[in-house]
């Protein structure tokens, strides 16, 4: 039989050699890799306190509220920015646009009850109450936003009655 597979490692010099190469070139290795991944641009700017801030900033805010104190009411303005708009200001999913005459005149025309009973129970693609909670947005506060909205399209509408006043009247 002959030795096709004998060791490599034939002297002590060759024992040694192999050693130093196999703990040496991979750290060289590694070394070359963490200067290679080093090499890109530094940016040793330290940055501005305005920087940190918006680096820092919370991603929502909480707006507390005293529950015994009186109830304010937003306008109608302030609820068709925050709930309406999303759809109304360029007529999305076929609600009429905010100012369209033609649009809102044969809405107008059935009177403000079957307005206000549309955006409670919902219509076509629009949610009821628009998609906002109770909690959140009175139904007052609904038919201010829809005052508001049909008379920016034309309509002369009244504004509806505070809630306080028109139970103590």
């Amino acid at each position: 039989m002959s030795e096709q597979h004998g060791n490599m490692i034939k002297s002590p010099k060759q024992l040694i050699l192999m050693v130093f190469a196999a703990f040496f070139v991979p750290l060289i290795v590694i070394l070359l890799l963490l200067i290679y991944a080093n090499s890109g641009v530094k940016s040793s700017a330290i940055p501005t306190p305005e920087q940190t801030a918006e680096l820092i900033k919370p991603v929502a805010k909480l707006n507390f509220v005293d529950a015994s104190a009186p109830k304010v009411y937003k306008t109608g303005e302030a609820v068709y920015q925050n709930v309406c708009s999303s759809c109304h200001a360029n007529g999305a999913a076929g609600a009429p646009a905010f100012e369209n005459k033609s649009a809102w005149s044969a809405r107008i025309s059935k009177g403000y009850d079957t307005l206000m009973t549309s955006v409670l129970k919902g219509k076509n693609a629009m949610p009821a109450r628009g998609g906002a909670s109770p909690d959140d947005i009175s139904d007052y506060e609904i038919a201010r936003a829809v005052v508001y909205m049909a008379n920016a399209a034309g309509g002369k509408l009244n504004e509806p009655k505070e809630p306080a006043q028109a139970a103590a009247k």
